[in-house]
C-alpha cells in the first residue's frame, strides 16, 4: 500500500486555522483573524505596535515569520508568498529603496503596487527605532539621567545634509544594478562616525565627515563624470517622496543608521550622562557605606543602551510612519465595512492611496 505524502507545502500551512507551526490562541474565537507575516523575528514588535491600534472585538491580528519547514525568512520569501496573500493574509516588510524606485523594476513595482503587502516608507525598522527627537528619550531610559547636553535633532539634520551628496549615488548606483560603482560597503565606511565630540552638539565631528565625504564625491565624480548630471536629476525626482538634504536618515540602510551612527551618538552622550550622576552622587554629603550603596543602587538602575533602542517607539509623529498607518487604516476600514462598498475578496481586497 503506498503510503500517502505528509509534506505540506506553505499553501497548506496557511489554508486551515488548524494547520501549521503557528499556533493560534484566536483560532477558537468568534472573529477575524488577520494573519500578518513579516520579515523576521525582531520584526514582530514593532509591527505589532502598529496593529495593535487596530483590534477590536470583531478583529484581530496575529504576527510572525513565514511559516516555512526550512525556517526560511527575510524579504525575499515575503515576496514569494504573494499568491498566498489576500484579505485574511498580508505581508508586511521594509521598504528598502524600493519606496523610492517607484516602478522602475519589477520588484518596486510589487512593493509599491500589491494591496496585500504593506511596506515601511523609510528605508527598514531600524529608521524609525532610531528617529532623532526620540534620542534624548532612549538617553533618559538608559542613564536615568534627564539633563539634555546633546541636540539629537540639530546633529542628525546636519549629519544628513553632509552625507547627501553620497547617499545620492549610492541610491542611484543600486537603482540602476552597478553597486560595484558605489556599494553598500563604500557608502557604509565613508558614512560611518568613528568618534563623537558631544561639545557643541558634534560640530567637530561634522566638520571632519564633511571632509571625507567631500573627497569621495570628487572621487567619483572624477572616476563617472557621465553620472554626475544624471545623480542630480535623481535627486530632484526623491524630493516629491518627501526626501531632502536634512532627512537622509530616513531612507539610507538602516544597519547602517543604527550601528555605525545612532549608536556611537547615544553611547557617546550616554557615558557623559552616567558620569555626570556619579560625579554628582560622589560630591554629596554620604560616605562610607552609604555611598557605595547610592552609587550601588545607581549602578543596578541602568540599562543597556542598545536594547533600550530597539525598545522605542517614540517614532510616531514621524510623517512617513503616518503614511504606513494611512494605508493599514483605509485596509481595515475596507475590510470591515458592510454593504454594497465592502470590498470583493479577491487577492488583495481592496485599493490603496497613491
Amino acid at each position: 500500500m503506498k503510503k500517502k505524502d505528509k509534506k505540506k507545502t506553505d499553501a497548506d500551512r496557511l489554508s486551515g486555522p488548524g494547520d501549521g507551526p503557528m499556533v493560534s490562541r484566536y483560532r477558537a474565537g468568534r472573529y477575524r483573524l488577520v494573519r500578518v507575516f513579516v520579515e523576521g523575528y525582531d520584526d514582530v514588535a514593532f509591527w505589532r505596535g502598529i496593529f495593535d491600534d487596530y483590534e477590536t472585538d470583531r478583529l484581530k491580528f496575529e504576527i510572525g515569520v513565514p511559516p516555512r519547514e526550512d525556517l526560511a525568512k527575510g524579504k525575499k520569501v515575503l515576496l514569494g508568498m504573494l499568491d498566498q496573500c489576500g484579505q485574511d493574509t498580508i505581508l508586511c516588510m521594509d521598504s528598502d529603496f524600493d519606496y523610492l524606485f517607484g516602478s522602475y523594476n519589477e520588484q518596486s513595482r510589487i512593493v509599491n503596487g500589491t494591496s496585500c503587502l504593506f511596506h515601511t516608507y523609510a528605508y527598514a525598522t531600524e529608521n524609525y527605532l532610531c528617529y532623532p527627537p526620540s534620542l534624548h528619550k532612549v538617553c533618559v531610559k538608559a542613564t536615568k539621567n534627564d539633563t539634555l547636553i546633546f541636540d539629537f535633532e540639530r546633529f542628525m539634520s546636519e549629519y544628513s545634509r553632509t552625507i547627501y551628496p553620497l547617499f545620492l549615488w549610492y541610491a542611484f548606483s543600486a537603482r540602476g544594478k552597478s553597486e560595484k560603482a558605489f556599494s553598500l560597503v563604500d557608502f557604509r565606511s565613508s558614512v560611518r562616525l568613528n568618534y563623537l565630540d558631544i561639545r557643541d552638539d558634534g560640530a567637530d565631528t561634522l566638520r571632519w565627515l564633511e571632509r571625507q565625504v567631500g573627497k569621495r564625491v570628487r572621487e567619483l565624480e572624477e572616476r563617472y563624470p557621465q553620472w554626475a548630471a544624471e545623480v542630480a536629476v535623481f535627486g530632484e525626482r526623491l524630493r516629491p517622496l518627501g526626501v531632502t538634504p536634512e532627512n537622509v536618515y530616513l531612507f539610507m540602510q538602516g544597519h547602517t543608521l543604527m550601528d555605525n551612527v545612532v549608536l556611537i551618538l547615544l553611547h557617546a552622550v550616554c557615558d557623559r550622562l552616567r558620569d555626570m550622576t556619579i560625579e554628582r552622587i560622589a560630591s554629596g554629603t554620604k560616605q562610607g557605606v552609604a555611598l557605595k550603596n547610592e552609587l550601588s543602587n545607581y549602578n543596578n538602575s541602568l540599562r543597556n543602551v542598545r536594547e533600550v533602542l530597539l525598545d522605542n517607539e517614540q517614532y510616531k509623529e514621524c510623517f512617513l510612519y503616518r503614511k504606513l498607518r494611512q494605508d493599514i487604516e483605509l485596509y481595515v476600514r475596507q475590510l470591515t465595512c458592510e454593504g454594497p462598498d465592502r470590498p470583493d475578496r479577491v487577492r488583495g481586497g481592496y485599493t490603496r492611496k497613491s
